[in-house]
């Protein structure tokens, strides 16, 4: 692989723009794309998201918990992978990678502190690294809690976030390996983003997670709103994500959460939901 194709750097590079033709997202009137986001259903209720950088055709796929339904896309896509990322080291998230690594010759980018606990990877990724795909950057962010060496990436022009199984849509991750303080300062950090930013998840929880969001905050009109139009594209057999950190801080009670004892409580209490 040339250096064209993929760099790592310790500061933050090149914007990105994202569109979504998958889930019909207009951004009609903007300007032209370097990189195309799809989402690819894995497993029963996984996402993995497929990138692919339309000025030098560099792609990547992200969190690919199982190779078939990949290898699907890949092929009527034009049969090109070149890196693939993983945000931890949980087999939903994992599970495709090696056979997807064998089969397009791509690169295995993942967290440094969870090398040991996943596929074999070409570069071990640290909080701040930064990693290309084609001309497009992203930022590594650290945020351990639903895992210790849980990693996102964050595409900063439009702002864009793969946040994996830390932050979901009404919801966030259940802490298997770290604690509530862990997990509420990684949610801290990803609520400085900017407003505008899409939230990519690795699940499609929103609906079951809609049940507990309205039961932490009843009276939340956004959150109601937000709800019945979950029900009506769920109905409709249609994604709920990507949605915005804007709506999340609007309507999502473990990203409102003002102190580690409240957000600790809400965590309880939805283990048990």
């Amino acid at each position: 692989m040339t250096s064209s194709i993929l760099h790592v750097y310790h500061t933050v590079c090149d914007p990105v723009m994202i569109c979504l033709p998958y889930f019909q997202i207009s951004t009609a009137g903007a300007f032209p794309m370097p990189l195309d986001v799809q989402a690819i259903p894995v497993l029963s209720d996984n996402y993995a998201w497929f990138l692919r950088d339309t000025e030098t055709g560099t792609t990547a796929v992200i969190d690919p918990g199982e190779a078939a339904p990949i290898v699907n896309f890949i092929e009527k896509e034009g049969g090109r992978l070149d890196l693939i990322l993983l945000t931890h080291h949980h087999h939903d998230h994992t599970g495709g990678a090696e056979a997807l690594r064998q089969r397009y010759h791509a690169r295995v980018a993942g967290p440094a502190a969870e090398q040991q606990r996943m596929p074999p990877l070409d570069i071990a990724l640290h909080d701040q690294d930064s990693l290309a795909v084609g001309a497009c950057t992203s930022t590594v962010i650290a945020v351990p809690g639903h895992t210790l060496g849980h990693i996102c990436f964050y595409f900063p022009n439009p702002p864009s976030l793969f946040c994996g199984d830390t932050l979901f849509s009404l919801g966030c991750g259940r802490l298997f390996e770290g604690t509530a303080a862990q997990m509420f300062e990684s949610l801290h950090k990803l609520d400085a983003l900017p407003d505008a930013t899409r939230v990519y998840c690795g699940h499609e929880y929103t609906q079951g997670n809609s049940a507990f969001a309205l039961h932490a905050e009843p009276q939340n009109a956004a959150l109601k709103e937000r709800v019945a139009e979950v029900r009506r594209l769920r109905a409709e057999n249609k994604p709920t994500v990507p949605s915005t950190l804007e709506m999340e801080r609007a309507t999502n009670p473990f990203l409102r959460a003002k102190n580690v004892q409240t957000f600790a409580q809400l965590r309880r209490e939805k283990d048990t939901f």
